[in-house]
């Protein structure tokens, strides 16, 4: 028989990994990363003075370009980054399908997708470190200046989607460390007294 198990817990678990996957994923589908500072044709035109940036992109394109349009560390960081996200979508599905199916194998559903979301959340790290570490590149020191190195940007700043997928990896790793929460509470003997009295769709605060 197939019961319907939603506590609150396990909602939050759901909310927060799903809140995960759309940070991230929309990190990378927003490929303004990087701003780099007003160059002196955009102040002769006026542009920089109307609040439109000088940006270097950040998106799938660049794995199919030449190392001098987009850094190989970079096409490193974006497959890390996407690996990731496809990860902790798994895991998303996963919580989904954890309302009605609480175990795989003998094991928790719940654990094994706090066990997905921690690797999720180490890719992530890996395709940050890997990003930083190409602005040192001789296309981000065209943009941000020749002081530019790996983990600094010289005379650039980070872009909203940077900070995006900072607060991804952030809810990822928060994600996997909830997920033993979720998986106690819907294993609670408060749920096992519902099954006992014959209920198949049980919610709990």
């Amino acid at each position: 028989m197939c019961y319907v198990i939603v506590t609150g817990r396990s909602l939050f678990w759901t909310l927060m990994s799903l809140s995960a996957v759309l940070a991230m994923f929309s990190a990378l589908m927003t490929p303004r990363w990087l701003v780099g500072p007003p160059t002196s044709e955009d102040i002769e035109n006026g542009t920089a003075l109307h609040g439109k940036p000088n940006w270097e992109d950040f998106n799938f394109d660049g794995l199919a370009t030449l190392s001098s349009t987009s850094p190989d560390c970079w096409k490193a960081a974006f497959f890390f980054l996407a690996l990731g996200l496809a990860v902790m979508t798994a895991t998303v599905v996963a919580a989904l399908i954890g309302c009605c199916v609480q175990s795989i194998g003998k094991k928790s559903i719940f654990d094994l997708a706090g066990v997905a979301q921690s690797i999720a959340g180490i890719m992530y790290l890996l395709g940050m470190i890997l990003y930083v570490a190409g602005w040192g590149s001789s296309k981000i020191q065209g943009l941000c200046g020749d002081e530019a190195v790996p983990f600094y940007l010289g005379n650039c700043s980070l872009g909203w989607a940077s900070y995006l997928a900072v607060l991804g990896v952030l809810l990822t790793f928060a994600s996997a460390v909830f997920s033993s929460q979720a998986e106690k509470s819907t294993a609670s003997d408060k749920v096992q007294d519902q099954i006992n009295e014959g209920k198949t769709l049980i919610c709990l605060a």
